[in-house]
């Protein structure tokens, strides 16, 4: 008998939940095979069977709160059968011969159930209330991918509209009053580590904010005259953000306050630059680090920031992706933000929030032209970093992206 224990968590980690069983007792496991999903204030973690056997017994249930070392469940590495109960003693048991190897080609038989969809499609399966029997699988053995939920989506898009408009139809026929219907909806434990996070913000940190505008034009024109050879170079778009982490840096390092962080009576200077990018996910916002991000190209950050949305959207970030940062970058603006106060992410002294650029008019040399504008926002720990030196900082990335030739010529 196998006890099957919850795995060492992060030193910054003190507990998990169990978020649901993907193996139930009696059900014959492989090697490998995800018996649950621990969910922490980061990232979901899949609990692998440690042998081949049959799961005797669920040690604790969804939803439980665990720690590292808790045991989760049994595990019996002789059992072979499936069904409820331990299997019988080997005097009893009647060997049978052994089966000839399929051929490792082999595919599984039709009767074969496909392998269960990962963590993220089975949230998204969820989400979106369908029927994953319902939905064909195109990966290994009928594995259903994303894709393939979005494809049923698409193909029965139609039909559910039909479907809806129906319904109205009825429902304008015959008008009744509209329920008035609560929901009362367990936090996740990623959104309950957000809300302390940004309460311990408020609460332990003087936080100011102050705004400035940039005009983008000259970042516009630079990414279209070099972004296909850009992209045949390197393999990779040339965005907006790799302009802003660099200029970041280099506003970091003319005002290195921006870059510390208190640690009671003293100031923690960091003398690395450990970029935050906030990146949206099902589960909630995360902030992924670029590590020594003075030491990567334009082409490195753009990958790096690429990887960690992809990582964001199938839930497969890790703990050393999320740790640690000196200074963190928000954008507000994929999703039309025109301007927010964005709260520090602690312990760090500085957060620069981007948004949403727009064309408006503006006064050059006398006259007033069109120009694509975005606003800025830092928001500051005034107990660290003085007024004049928040604004200096800003300005100071302004002026590299409205030139952009400064952050390649380091002037």
């Amino acid at each position: 008998m196998i006890e099957v224990t919850v795995p060492p968590l992060p030193e910054s980690v003190s507990d998990a939940v169990i978020l649901s069983w993907q193996k139930q007792p009696g059900d014959a496991v492989g090697l490998g095979d995800t018996l649950l999903e621990l969910e922490t204030d980061k990232v979901v973690l899949d609990v692998p069977a440690p042998a081949n056997g049959t799961l005797v017994e669920h040690k604790r249930a969804a939803g439980d709160s665990v720690k590292a070392g808790d045991l989760l469940a049994l595990l019996d590495e002789r059992g072979e059968r499936i069904g409820g109960g331990a299997p019988p003693p080997a005097s009893e048991a009647t060997p049978a011969p052994p089966a000839a190897p399929a051929p490792a080609s082999e595919e599984p038989s039709g009767d074969a159930s496909p392998p269960p969809p990962s963590p993220a499609v089975r949230r998204l399966i969820k989400e979106l209330n369908l029927d994953p029997t319902h939905i064909p699988g195109s990966g290994k053995h009928g594995r259903v991918l994303k894709s393939d939920v979005m494809r049923y989506l698409d193909e029965h898009e139609p039909d559910e509209a039909r479907h809806d408009d129906e319904l109205a139809a009825i429902a304008s026929a015959q008008p009744t009053a509209p329920a008035r219907t609560e929901r009362r909806v367990p936090m996740t434990r990623l959104r309950q580590r957000i809300a302390e996070r940004l309460v311990e913000a408020q609460r332990n940190a003087a936080i100011l904010t102050t705004f400035n505008e940039v005009d983008m034009q000259a970042v516009i024109d630079l990414r279209k005259q070099y972004r296909e050879a850009f992209e045949q170079r390197h393999g990779i778009r040339l965005g907006f953000m790799s302009f802003f982490v660099k200029a970041s840096i280099e506003a970091l390092k003319r005002f290195p306050a921006i870059n510390a962080s208190v640690d009671g009576n003293d100031v923690l200077y960091h003398d690395y630059y450990d970029i935050g990018v906030a990146v949206g996910s099902p589960r909630g916002l995360v902030v992924p680090v670029i590590r020594d991000a003075d030491r990567l190209g334009f082409a490195e950050i753009e990958k790096t920031i690429a990887r960690f949305a992809k990582q964001a959207a199938d839930g497969s970030l890790g703990y050393e992706d999320l740790t640690g940062g000196t200074f963190t970058i928000s954008n507000g603006g994929i999703y039309g933000s025109m301007l927010s106060t964005p709260i520090l992410n602690p312990p760090q002294s500085g957060i620069l929030g981007m948004h949403n650029i727009t064309e408006r008019p503006v006064a050059r040399d006398g006259e007033v032209v069109i120009r694509p504008i975005m606003y800025l926002a830092l928001s500051y720990d005034h107990r660290l970093v003085d007024g004049q030196e928040a604004v200096r900082f800003l300005v100071t990335i302004k002026q590299f992206l409205e030139s952009p030739a400064r952050l390649l010529l380091d002037l």
